[in-house]
């Protein structure tokens, strides 16, 4: 995913505007929340089956024209939301993109088997002992 990471950053489509809340006069006239889009379906540097794994794994964030959608507004600096939104899309793209290990199934052996019947017939000897037993 590393040489993809300054590939795919060109195709990232990245928009500025007044962030809300508090700031006062700063937010009113400063465009400091960064917007990020990005077309998986139009990539030119991801293959058909890394775009099926991440419409898969991120569809949450992606809207109905296929577009996935960031936003960072957490600094005043327009310039310091950018770097944090682009950290942070291509962490979720890269983590997006690790295909799962097939599991493999295994049986329990027959020692673990014999360890765990003992276990429990040794709990069970100890719980008859507590039981109060009434002689006439």
């Amino acid at each position: 995913m590393k040489k993809i990471d300054e590939k795919i950053q060109t195709e990232f489509i990245i928009k500025t505007s007044r962030s809300g809340g508090k700031g006062g006069q700063h937010v009113n006239k400063v465009e400091t929340k960064v917007e990020l889009a990005f077309c998986i379906a139009q990539s030119l540097f991801l293959s058909e089956e890394q775009k099926t794994l991440l419409v898969k794994k991120v569809s949450n964030k992606i809207d109905s024209k296929g577009f996935f959608h960031l936003h960072e507004d957490g600094s005043r600096s327009q310039y310091t939301n950018k770097e944090k939104l682009i950290k942070k899309a291509l962490k979720i793209l890269e983590l997006a993109l690790v295909k799962p290990k097939k599991r493999i199934s295994t049986k329990i052996s027959k020692a673990v088997k014999k360890k765990r019947s003992q276990e429990k017939k040794s709990l069970s000897e100890l719980k008859k002992t507590r039981s109060k037993k009434i002689d006439f």
